[in-house]
């Protein structure tokens, strides 16, 4: 922290500081990834939960984009890449996660099913080793898959085009200024919302993870003097007492989501970034959308 004390006299020095810093705060943590990493230490630990929601974890990050979009402007191919590489992250994680959406249907129907007709107050599930549950943990679950829905295809929808929007302006305007628009939506909203929901979910996630509970406002040297006496404290309390007991998954998604928020916006606005140097022609290049099938296509055609 020498460089940032020593230049941290105003604002512009400060923040000069934290850039140049972060080149060294990143070679630094990958060469000694065992500080962070091996969980085994507690101050491992602690160092990775207080990093997570650090100042200097957002100047590494920052940095990073503010490299990328340097060198993606001289070489526009490794900003496409970039695109491609985290259009194809969003697109991945949300068809995987979308079946969330079918098991939730199926396990809806199970339970209504063995409620009604065999009046049961557990359901087993399992292959050699069986798992069992009163039902009203099964029913309460259910959220638990919802969640997966929300938080793990946000991201691919909006690769697909799929979220409602409000537009007043957008569709009349030229190509070049819906471009800035975008790319102002990206640096104003997207991003600082990601940031906003990582802060408050890191360390809300990490309250219901372990003890003594940590805070946003704790230096690292506390944090260190806490690792003595820390232990894995994992929330394992439901709503009701034979109900769905692992309500710490909603933080990790929580940050799960605000995460890949973030990186969205990042591939958003060298998008639209690209899109606007390359001129119209270049609009939804490489974008990997989903395809209706004929009968689906047939359907949407006649519904319009």
């Amino acid at each position: 922290m020498g460089l940032v004390e020593a230049w941290g006299g105003n604002a512009l020095g400060w923040f000069a500081a934290q850039i140049i810093e972060a080149f060294y705060n990143f070679f630094y943590a990958i060469s000694h990834p065992g500080l962070w990493l091996d969980w085994s230490n507690k101050e491992a630990i602690m160092r990775f939960a207080y990093y997570g929601g650090s100042v200097e974890f957002f100047f590494v990050v920052f940095t990073a984009f503010l490299a990328l979009t340097i060198i993606g402007i001289f070489r526009n191919k490794v900003m496409w890449g970039v695109v491609i590489g985290l259009e194809g992250l969003a697109n991945t994680i949300g068809r995987i996660f979308a079946w969330a959406g079918l098991l939730m249907v199926l396990q809806q129907i199970v339970i209504v099913f063995m409620q009604r007709v065999f009046a049961a107050s557990q359901i087993s599930i399992g292959f050699g080793k069986t798992i069992t549950y009163d039902v009203s943990w099964w029913s309460e679950e259910l959220k638990l898959y919802n969640a997966l829905v929300v938080a793990l295809c946000a991201t691919y929808t909006f690769v697909q085009g799929g979220h409602v929007r409000v537009d007043l302006v957008y569709s009349v305007v030229r190509h070049r200024t819906r471009k800035i628009i975008d790319m102002a939506g990206s640096l104003i909203f997207m991003m600082p919302m990601a940031v906003l929901i990582w802060m408050y979910g890191w360390f809300f996630m990490w309250r219901h993870l372990i003890t003594p509970k940590i805070s946003a406002s704790d230096k690292i040297e506390l944090m260190l003097k806490k690792a003595r006496i820390v232990k894995w404290n994992v929330e394992t309390i439901g709503f009701s007492p034979n109900g769905f007991n692992a309500y710490f998954l909603f933080k990790v998604l929580l940050v799960a989501f605000a995460g890949l928020i973030f990186l969205q916006a990042i591939a958003f606005f060298f998008r639209s970034y690209l899109e606007l140097v390359e001129g119209e022609q270049s609009e939804g290049k490489h974008l990997d959308k989903d395809k209706l099938g004929d009968a689906d296509a047939e359907l949407v055609a006649e519904i319009h």
